[in-house]
């Protein structure tokens, strides 16, 4: 088991350290990148079928007792994460073979994707909340360095930009840990979860989760911590960006959900209006900015920080309804690991299940469908050299597969029936108007139709319209920019190779939308495990764990799990 829960954090570190020891053979790294992606992906789907069919797992490094040493724990979300990290990195590094220039790949592409897929692959596994903090810096490091390489000004300004907030975020989150570590002695996050429940300080606690909530939400883009995003995916080729937004903000997104659900637990109503408040205004502020820019790239940035208010939305409104008193409410984390588990769910009002369903659901959504869009913008910036509307044109007649498979992804990502993003947004607004949501469900179905305009404007000017000729576009003052730099370092084998990712991935949103009723039935199973973590603690502490230790009870022992001994 503990092999198993490290190879989803192994195998792309060995393909990195592999990668940078193949630094002058360019074909050996492509062979090892794309081995790396796939052992990826097979130790994901691996550790899926156990989680599936065993429950939560978790497996002690060095054979540390609980909770002194270093835990790797899986539940089901975390196992979903994993598979979209796998999935997007076997896409990602066959659409880097035609995708991503010579100049890119000697400055050492392949060594730092896989560097950054292994620490986004720890944040999913860790069970130690410090090690959650590491694992970010690394994907800091890794992402940053991918962000501005080439040297272009362009990247440099949007990586500014980009690290700044980051720092900031993760000078907050380390104050967070210090803060829990003071008050609780530990800071495995199964045995935070029992003992910050006994925490008899409301505004401590409170100040605490509005902390850690900050933190993750500047790396997640949330209002008003969002500004970094649109000037960040801009910049890099098309198929990082579209590596960013398939997994950077989701890895805020998940430590928001992990730490809400497991830690913070216990908030009070207020946190989760201003959770709901902050929701609605991701979205809405994220759809106007979209609406009104001209270039392929800013659209799908602008969307990208739209779409995460709706992830935000279903922990929020789950939340509300725990915190407001209802039956969920006596629910926590701390609660008897004796309670039996039926019922324990009938204590949780099914929408509640349900919102939080919909995040996971939305989570997978978005993560293939934004990742696809941006990789068809790169597609047409290797066409045309450009992604500005006003350059574009004829592309439906040019390239009629290529404008399909747009169409498919697109009206995906606005919710058009019966794609995966209807149902994702569907099991959202149902929630919402069940809890009484009246405001973040207006929100969230006015955000889906400026959605649709936008993608429409893309369909429009892009592929529909007569391209312009050169008389027009020198009267619209519009000029080539460094993006025909990026379009000229791909070689001209890359398009085919491109398409045929493209399309797969095209496949995949169909084919979520028609197994609609299969995925949900997972989503809400790691809604349950989260709503009801005493498996995970479990899995974690061992079999007589989920209560707060008394002065004369012994800590647990029979697992360990990460964490720093108490008596430090």
């Amino acid at each position: 088991m503990s092999l198993l829960l490290a190879a989803p954090i192994l195998i792309p570190l060995t393909a990195a350290v592999l990668c940078v020891l193949a630094w002058r053979h360019r074909t050996l790294q492509r062979g090892i990148s794309i081995a790396g992606a796939a052992g990826l992906l097979a130790s994901a789907v691996a550790l899926f079928q156990q989680v599936s069919a065993s429950g939560p797992v978790a497996s002690q490094m060095g054979n540390w007792p609980a909770p002194f040493g270093i835990t790797l724990v899986a539940d089901t979300l975390a196992c979903i994460m994993l598979l979209i990290n796998g999935f997007l990195a076997v896409c990602i590094v066959l659409f880097s073979l035609g995708g991503i220039g010579q100049r890119r790949e000697a400055g050492g592409y392949h060594a730092l994707v896989h560097g950054m897929l292994a620490a986004v692959s720890g944040a999913f596994v860790t069970g130690d909340i410090f090690n959650l903090y590491v694992w970010f810096e690394v994907m800091l490091m890794a992402s940053f360095v991918l962000m501005t390489l080439g040297g272009q000004r362009g990247q440099l300004e949007g990586a500014t930009k980009y690290v700044t907030l980051s720092l900031i975020s993760s000078m907050l989150f380390l104050s967070g840990v210090g803060v829990l570590y003071a008050v609780t002695g530990t800071l495995n996050m199964a045995d935070l979860a029992v003992k910050f429940a006994a925490v008899e300080n409301s505004a401590l606690a409170v100040s605490l989760g509005l902390l850690f909530f900050v933190s993750f939400g500047i790396k997640a883009a949330v209002f008003p911590m969002f500004f970094w995003l649109p000037a960040s995916y801009q910049t890099p080729p098309p198929v990082i960006a579209a590596l960013f937004a398939g997994l950077l903000s989701k890895v805020g997104i998940y430590a928001i959900i992990r730490t809400f659900t497991l830690i913070f637990s216990h908030e009070p109503q207020m946190v989760y209006t201003i959770m709901l408040a902050v929701s609605g205004l991701t979205m809405v502020i994220g759809v106007f900015g979209a609406a009104v820019q001209t270039e392929i790239r800013r659209i799908l940035a602008f969307h990208s920080v739209s779409q995460i208010g709706y992830m935000l939305m279903g922990l929020a409104v789950t939340g509300a309804a725990v915190a407001d008193g209802l039956p969920g409410g006596s629910v926590a984390a701390g609660a008897s690991a004796s309670a039996s588990t039926s019922a324990v769910n009938a204590a949780i009002p099914e929408f509640a299940v349900m919102a939080l369903a919909g995040t996971v659901l939305f989570l997978v959504h978005h993560a293939i469908v934004k990742t696809n869009l941006f990789l068809v913008g790169g597609i047409v910036l290797k066409l045309r050299g450009t992604t500005v509307l006003a350059r574009l044109g004829d592309l439906y007649l040019t390239r009629p597969w290529l404008a399909v498979l747009f169409m498919v992804t697109a009206m995906s990502l606005a919710g058009v029936p019966v794609a995966t993003g209807f149902w994702a947004k569907l099991v959202l607004v149902r929630a919402g108007l069940a809890g009484g949501e009246w405001i973040i469900v207006a929100a969230a179905l006015g955000t889906g139709v400026l959605t649709l305009y936008s993608m429409t404007k893309i369909w429009s000017e892009a592929f529909w319209k007569v391209t312009p000729d050169a008389a027009d576009l020198a009267a619209a003052g519009q000029h080539p920019t460094d993006e025909a730099i990026d379009a000229a370092d791909i070689g001209p084998r890359g398009v085919p190779i491109m398409m045929t990712v493209v399309a797969v991935m095209a496949v995949a949103t169909v084919a979520l939308g028609v197994l609609a009723g299969p995925c949900y039935r997972v989503a809400e199973r790691a809604a349950r495990e989260l709503l009801e973590p005493q498996a995970y603690i479990r899995a974690v502490l061992g079999p007589t764990a989920g209560r707060p230790a008394s002065a004369s009870e012994p800590a647990p022992a029979a697992a360990s799990a990460g964490g720093v001994p108490s008596q430090r």
